[in-house]
Formats: structure tokens, sequence, C-alpha cells
């Protein structure tokens, strides 16, 4: 049962066929819950006690944090798809995920950095948890520059494969830096031991704004993959085509070169 479905998910045309059927619906849902968080971020969630206003801006910073590691990670399993199971989909998944994760860290460190500025004095430090995430700002460029340079889909994406495992070492030392380091940055406040400290009038918020932004970044990269597919046939299409016009060049002069028979000679 589970290599049917395998094999019927590994079909370019069948990806085509249900992700263009869900991506209106997807749309859509995650521009209403969008419109939802932030309305509850700029009109419904009070101030904080110690940071004012300005905490608000946690509703764009930390979703974007958490789907800039989150597109990172699907980006590995998708290179262990790549390289051990050579799922079909599995370097169009990496190469559509690479900038739309790379975007959602950009966020992550602009928030943070005018997050910053109010509460630290200064738009940037540099932190253990700010490092490692500009870090893997730096990985996903370099990613993206490696798809750009190797022409070759199947040799780009397996050279992007490797980028990507070596560079998932970073995942864990963004996660657990504020514990193992003093640094500035705050620790945990909704995966902890313990339970969220957050308050419930800030915490269902951020989740809320968690959920939209995640199925934002769903709705991108469903279509990135689809764009990706259509260039890539594209690609063969014309590669398959130049192939029918060489030979076609080729074969008047061959034949114009091949000698004469006995009777014809001069």
């Amino acid at each position: 049962m589970w290599t049917a479905l395998w094999n019927r998910l590994a079909q370019p045309g069948h990806f085509l066929r249900w992700s263009g059927a869900a991506l209106p619906w997807l749309a859509g849902l995650s521009a209403a819950l969008l419109a939802l968080g932030l309305y509850l971020t700029f009109f419904v969630v009070p101030p904080d006690y110690q940071q004012g206003d300005t905490v608000r801006i946690m509703y764009v910073h930390v979703p974007a944090a958490v789907l800039g590691m989150g597109f990172y990670a699907a980006m590995t399993l998708s290179a262990i798809g790549s390289l051990v199971w050579r799922h079909p989909l599995a370097d169009v998944s990496q190469r559509a995920a690479a900038p739309i994760g790379a975007a959602f860290t950009l966020i992550c460190l602009v928030t943070g950095s005018l997050w910053g500025k109010p509460m630290w004095g200064t738009y940037w430090v540099w932190d253990a948890r700010l490092t490692s995430m500009l870090v893997l700002f730096l990985i996903y460029c370099g990613i993206i520059a490696l798809w750009r340079t190797i022409e070759d889909p199947s040799r780009a994406a397996r050279a992007v494969s490797i980028l990507t495992l070596v560079g998932a070492v970073n995942l864990p030392i963004i996660k657990f830096s504020v514990n193992w380091w003093s640094t500035l940055h705050q620790p945990a406040s909704i995966l902890r031991m313990g339970g969220p400290s957050l308050h419930s009038s800030m915490l269902y918020p951020l989740l809320e704004m968690i959920l939209a932004m995640t199925l934002l970044g769903v709705t991108l990269h469903l279509q990135a993959m689809r764009t990706e597919i259509r260039r890539r046939r594209v690609r063969a299409l014309l590669i398959r085509q130049a192939e029918r016009l060489d030979a076609g060049a080729q074969g008047p002069v061959a034949r114009a070169a091949a000698p004469l028979p006995m009777g014809q000679a001069i």
C-alpha cells in the first residue's frame, strides 16, 4: 500500500493535478488566517509590561524564524530522498524550497534587528542565536548559487543534497544556542519544559500567526514546485528539439560528403 502510494506521489503529473486542485484552497485559507493574525497582532494583543508595543514584532519574527528553520529541515529530508531513494520530486522540492526558506530567514534577521534596537540598544550583536541564523541565511544563499552554477539538474541535485546535509548541523545549534551559551537572546517561550511561558492572550495569537505563515509557506512551496517541474519539461523539450535540428542538419552534410558511386564519379 505504502509503496504504491509512494510511487504514485513520485509521478510529477499526479503531483501537478492534486497540487493544482489544492492551491486555491490553501491560498484562500492562508490569506484569511494571515489577515486574522495581523488583526489580532495590532488590535487585540495587549502591550508587554516591559517591552510595550515593540513586542508586536514578535508575531512576525518568531513565525519567520520557525519557517526559516522548517524549510531547511524539509530540504534536508528532500536531500536524503534524492540521494538514497532517487525520488523524482525530491530535488524539485529542494530547489523550490531554498528561495522561500531564505526569504523567511531574511525576514527573521531584519525583524530581529528592529526588535533588538529598542531592547538592546543596537541593531546587531554577535549573539549565538543571531549569528547562527545569519549562517543559515548564508547557507541558503550558497545553495541557491550552487543550483544556478551547475546546468545539469541531476549533477546539481547531488551537489546541493550533499551541501544541504552538511549545513543541517546548524539547525540544532540555532535551536539550543540559548541553552548552550550565555546570550542576550531570550530562551524558548513555547517549546520548553514546564509548558509555554507566554500568557494565553499572547500565546494563542502567536500560534495563529505561526499557522498562517506556515500555510503561506506551503502554498508558495507547492507553486514553486509546479513552476520548477514545468521549467524542467520545457528544458527537456528544447534539448530534444535541438537534437532533432542537429540531426537534420548533419544528414545533408553527411550525404554530400559520402563518396559517389563509380558510375557517377567524374
